[in-house]
């Protein structure tokens, strides 16, 4: 299984892009989500990018971190992308309703 490391993490102008592992689940959520929130506290980022290219499989706990960064984030006029999402994480991102407040690019 393919693990998340903090060079997955990189900031850009005032874009914070998480490129995620091959599968997103309980295992992973937690160092996820614990990263990426020591990366907003920066005060140059406002928004965040979940590269999902290497992603095959996310279950609820991908859905949480998704969620948790986009409350976050939005409380300072942020917004939250996917990018390289596969037909299966579209499906995922219909189903749980996170299309509404995520751009899918």
């Amino acid at each position: 299984m393919d693990q998340i490391m903090e060079e997955d993490f990189r900031v850009i102008d005032n874009c914070l892009i998480i490129r995620l592992p091959e599968e997103v689940d309980h295992h992973q959520a937690g160092y996820i989500s614990e990263n990426a929130d020591k990366h907003l506290l920066r005060k140059e980022v406002r928004h965040v990018v979940f590269d999902f290219e290497n992603t095959r499989f996310m279950d609820s706990s991908g859905i949480g971190i998704i969620m948790g960064r986009y409350r976050k984030i939005s409380c300072f006029g942020g917004r939250v992308y996917a990018i390289h999402a596969d037909s299966q994480i579209q499906r995922i991102f219909k189903v749980s309703g996170l299309h509404k407040i995520v751009e899918i690019m």
